[in-house]
């Protein structure tokens, strides 16, 4: 599968190897992986950063290359990086504030094998809390000549991070400067903003704009006894974090509790499992009691 970035990958390789680096490009499975991971660069609005598994794979082989480990060769040694300074340089790197433990314990070896299920090995290895990075990924074979690709690796992670901090960086460019246009280029802007090939996380930013501003001057009446009755503004309010795997649920609204799911997808699939999320749980302490009471009664009753 090539993409727009996949250029990119090729540049890095080719300026390390040469007339070698097609062979190393379809010949090397974390390249592949790499490539596979890297496709939303081109700002398609269905496809995640995917940081969470690069960054995995990075600190591994960034503490790989600062060992000495690809010029040495003596990493079967190695007494393995300690998780908590991996997890530490994790949340240095750009996007990477929030991640959490799960790519490096075993998301990034699952996604692995889905995708190369044929393959002898897992590319992080794991005894308690020491991991290393498996290091037959890193070996390559080209014309009986064995390459290290370490240095590549943190290269190609290290060109995507820049093109995605690029995108962002102009977004809030743009924004800053939108207040100076007319409402015509306004319009425009935004609706710009919502395109397919725009950044999943701007598209569910830019969509929560619109929802919470149609929204904030609207009010509703409502209360449980005629002589209590009580005016609220309707209130937007995001859940977790931009683009989260949040299982559907994007925005929820107060006081009516209705629940939002930001997706260009036309699978109606999918909206069957987000509402099925929703009802195996009560939604308010209102619900909770009346469920509670029932089973009581029913315990009255025997049954």
């Amino acid at each position: 599968m090539e993409h727009e970035f996949t250029k990119k990958i090729k540049d890095v390789l080719k300026t390390n190897f040469g007339n070698s680096s097609d062979k190393i490009f379809s010949g090397s499975l974390i390249i592949q992986y790499l490539n596979l991971k890297t496709k939303s660069a081109s700002r398609d609005s269905k496809s995640r950063g995917s940081f969470a598994n690069l960054y995995a794979i990075y600190v591994l082989v960034e503490d790989y290359i600062n060992k000495d480990y690809h010029k040495t060769g003596n990493y079967a040694g190695y007494k393995g990086a300690i998780f908590i300074d991996l997890f530490k340089r994790q949340r240095e790197l750009p996007f990477g504030q929030k991640l959490q433990n799960h790519a490096l314990n075993h998301r990034m070896n699952q996604e692995f094998k889905k995708f190369f299920p044929l393959c002898d090995f897992i590319p992080i290895i794991r005894d308690a809390n020491k991991y290393w990075f498996n290091e037959n990924l890193l070996k390559i074979k080209i014309d009986n000549k064995e390459v290290n690709i370490a240095k590549s690796v943190i290269e190609i992670i290290d060109e995507y991070i820049l093109v995605k901090q690029d995108s962002f960086n102009k977004f809030i460019e743009i924004c800053q400067g939108a207040h100076e246009r007319n409402k015509t280029e306004k319009i425009n802007f935004i609706k710009d903003l919502l395109k397919p090939k725009v950044d999943a996380r701007i598209f569910e930013i830019v969509s929560y704009c619109i929802l919470k501003y149609y929204y904030h001057n609207k009010k509703i009446y409502w209360g449980f006894k005629i002589d209590e009755i009580q005016e609220d503004n309707l209130k937007l309010f995001k859940t977790g974090r931009t683009n989260a795997n949040d299982g559907g649920i994007d925005f929820v609204m107060k006081p009516l509790g209705r629940f939002f799911q930001v997706t260009e997808t036309v699978d109606v699939n999918k909206y069957f499992l987000d509402i099925d999320k929703i009802e195996r749980y009560p939604i308010s302490q209102h619900r909770k009691k009346s469920i509670a009471l029932k089973k009581l009664k029913n315990l009255k009753k025997g049954i």
